[in-house]
């Protein structure tokens, strides 16, 4: 990798306030990436599931009870995860977004490490996680982090669900 662009990963909105903008963007990437995947594209954030479009027009009241981890580079956001507030000891990775220009930097690898980190501080024993079963790379990806397949809590098609002790 030539490219030694520095990104930091920090808590929003405590650490990074100012980046309300960028992260509803990665939430809309995100998102719109996804229902194309799924086979149910639209154009543009307007085409969205209600639930969704929730999440990117107000993320701070979408995920109060959350905690919100993104990675920036400069003044731009390029990546984030949602980590969901334990209950019953465990919690949930959701909304794992790298944009598609920084990938391959280890951007997810460290999102996922201040997750499990935050995880261990708040007394959760175990961290889940869900994933499209055609997204092979970030599978790969999770089993490297020690994620392993567990029944699925989910009963979407084509879901696979993952999880970790911490």
């Amino acid at each position: 990798m030539t490219d030694q662009c520095q990104v930091v990963i920090s808590l929003w909105p405590r650490q990074s306030p100012s980046a309300g903008t960028g992260l509803a963007e990665l939430l809309a990437a995100y998102h719109l990436r996804t229902e194309a995947e799924k086979g149910a594209a639209v154009a543009d954030v307007d085409g969205l599931p209600d639930r969704y479009r929730a999440e990117i027009s107000d993320p701070r009241s979408a995920f109060a009870d959350d905690v919100v981890i993104v990675a920036a580079s400069g003044d731009a956001l390029v990546g984030c995860l949602v980590l969901t507030a334990p209950v019953d000891g465990r919690s949930e990775v959701k909304r794992i977004w790298t944009d598609p220009a920084f990938r391959g930097r280890g951007i997810a690898s460290r999102l996922i490490g201040a997750a499990l980190a935050r995880s261990v501080a708040n007394g959760v024993r175990t961290v889940r996680l869900s994933v499209w079963k055609w997204r092979v790379g970030a599978i790969a990806l999770y089993e490297r982090l020690g994620f392993t397949v567990t029944a699925s809590w989910d009963a979407r098609d084509q879901l696979v669900c993952m999880e970790r002790a911490v």
